[in-house]
């Protein structure tokens, strides 16, 4: 995103679940929260945050047809050429959700601007899958070598998300994935998607 951002994309964040006290959160775990998103938003740069603030966690107990009524919105006001959904295949069961929602919004009849789908890798979600088929196969590799501090300063905000390698959602280790990634396609960093679909357009 900070590589998209330097080329000029403007940038849209739908940020689907929420904490709250009425769920069990602190009154200070909720400022923190909103501290921490706004630090986001400034640092990578969104142009519109959509936050839905549905229950974390329990995204599988909500009628999909209500999800997908929420996304349509989204993509309705801000018609995103890109989207970028967390794979099906996450432990998460939230990111399994989201995926389905998202990939409801995708044809292209419906929401004529989205041109690309990709699904991203989330530490700690991805690479725990147990499925034996299904899992993330990434076919893109993007060049991130003069973002990746940056990257890392962000997920810095994240202090409740983060902790000491080797927990998967260390600094270390997002280094490391990064390394992992841009060898794999000649790069001194990289971040892998998988490509779903892509629409390319004649300009002639």
């Amino acid at each position: 995103m900070l590589r998209m951002r330097s080329e000029g994309a403007q940038l849209a964040w739908v940020i689907v679940t929420g904490i709250s006290e009425d769920t069990g959160w602190t009154a200070d775990q909720v400022r923190r929260r909103e501290a921490e998103i706004e630090q986001i938003t400034q640092l990578l740069g969104f142009s519109k945050v959509f936050n839905l603030r549905l229950p974390t966690t329990a995204l599988d107990t909500l009628p999909m047809a209500e999800l997908i009524t929420r996304f349509s919105a989204i993509f309705a006001s801000f018609e995103p050429h890109q989207v970028l959904l967390p794979h099906w295949s996450d432990v998460h069961s939230d990111h399994r959700v989201v995926f389905d929602a998202g990939a409801a919004c995708a044809k292209w009849f419906r929401y004529p601007s989205v041109r690309r789908v990709l699904a991203y890798e989330t530490l700690s979600e991805t690479e725990f899958a147990l499925a034996t088929d299904g899992g993330f196969r990434p076919n893109c590799f993007v060049d991130i070598g003069k973002f990746l501090d940056g990257k890392l300063a962000c997920m810095g905000v994240y202090q409740s998300e983060c902790g000491a390698f080797p927990f998967p959602r260390s600094a270390e280790a997002i280094r490391a994935l990064a390394a992992l990634r841009g060898a794999t396609a000649g790069f001194a960093a990289a971040e892998a998607f998988q490509i779903l679909r892509e629409r390319s357009a004649l300009t002639v």
